[in-house]
């Protein structure tokens, strides 16, 4: 399959999709490899950050490939988890990176899903003002959003994502073989992510999903690569056009997120709600509040309420079980990054594939719908 191109200039570069990419990772990215001569002996070394799940399924596959023009990995393992993205592993791999001698030519690798993305992204920013990066996203979530774009950060005890900054990759690889050894939960929770580009803009493509997204969520070949294509070449199109969201157009891959990150909040971004579970939660509230303010219909609240919960994922509050108030809920927001001086920017919904931002939203109503949704 042709590569999905990001066209921003002298930093574009290409997200290639298909089976086997981390198989013959050298051949794919051997632009940026062949400048490695990192430590002092000359020793042909790549280093790799990688999560462990991640490691233990695809490392030796990449090694492998690696191994073939007789290149080694160095290897940073990080653990599993939204707790990852810390201040301490940020500061472990700034100096681990260092201590191997990296330069401004060189290129780290990403394999993992989203929280090693950002993690090494943000690290490869800040390191000699920055460093190449090449992102190998092991899951869905990761292949369709985070991987792609630019956005790194890590996350403080003030809120998720709040100390990062825009750095794009030099390539990206999706290898679709990667999601055979993705845990279900995961793979409906990268899901959501793919929802979202139907819902804010290709009606098509959601219906598309309505019919075929049980064969999306069964690793079938054909279906999955569409879904992840479509995805990809959507989000490719926004970021040319809205690199750093300083207009409203990226913003709208925000949808679900101002309500799902609160969700996060409130369960202490842990594994009781994972991101795509909350994104997905999120888009089911936008739905319902945008129905609640008379900006879209209600027989499209139902679509997207059923679409969200036929693949499994949570659509409807109570079933979280959540012990806070709407209030609550809303302080979680206004610690968001997308606040802005005196309000809180909405993702709503005008029909189902148009999203659109609010900037006029009273946060005392935003409470008091969270608390009739948690009340059932």
């Amino acid at each position: 399959m042709s590569p999905i191109r990001v066209e921003l200039g002298g930093r574009s570069y290409d997200v290639q999709v298909g089976a086997g990419l981390i198989d013959d990772a050298i051949v794919q990215a051997r632009d940026f490899i062949e400048t490695y001569a990192l430590t002092g002996g000359g020793s042909r070394k790549v280093p790799v950050v990688a999560d462990t799940n991640a490691r233990k399924y695809h490392g030796e596959r990449l090694a492998h490939s690696l191994a073939s023009d007789e290149y080694e990995i160095a290897w940073f393992d990080v653990k599993p988890g939204e707790g990852s993205k810390s201040w301490e592993n940020l500061e472990r791999l700034t100096d681990w990176l260092l201590e191997l001698g990296v330069t401004r030519q060189d290129h780290v690798f990403a394999l993992g899903g989203g929280v090693v993305g950002d993690l090494v992204g943000f690290a490869c920013a800040i390191l000699k003002r920055g460093v190449g990066f090449v992102q190998l996203p092991t899951t869905l979530l990761a292949q369709v959003d985070s991987s792609v774009g630019g956005k790194t950060a890590i996350n403080t005890r003030a809120g998720k994502n709040l100390i990062g900054a825009f750095h794009q990759p030099s390539l990206v690889l999706v290898d679709t073989t990667t999601l055979a050894t993705l845990p279900d939960r995961e793979m409906r929770a990268g899901y959501a992510e793919v929802l979202k580009y139907g819902l804010l803009g290709d009606a098509a493509f959601f219906a598309w999903l309505e019919t075929n997204g049980s064969k999306v969520l069964a690793r079938d070949a054909a279906a999955l690569e569409y879904a992840i294509c479509t995805s990809i070449a959507m989000k490719a199109h926004i970021v040319a056009a809205d690199e750093k969201e300083t207009q409203d157009l990226r913003a709208l891959l925000n949808l679900g997120h101002t309500f799902g990150h609160a969700l996060e909040a409130e369960t202490g971004f842990s594994h009781d709600l994972l991101h795509g579970e909350a994104v997905a939660m999120g888009m089911v509230l936008a739905a319902r509040y945008s129905a609640r303010r008379g900006g879209f219909d209600h027989a499209d609240v139902i679509r997207v309420q059923r679409a969200v919960a036929a693949a499994g994922l949570p659509s409807r509050l109570e079933e979280l079980g959540l012990k806070c108030s709407g209030s609550r809920l809303v302080d979680h927001m206004r610690h968001d990054k997308k606040a802005e001086a005196a309000t809180l920017p909405f993702l709503l919904l005008r029909s189902v594939g148009e999203a659109h931002v609010a900037r006029d939203v009273d946060l005392k109503d935003v409470a008091a719908f969270l608390d009739d949704e948690l009340a059932g």
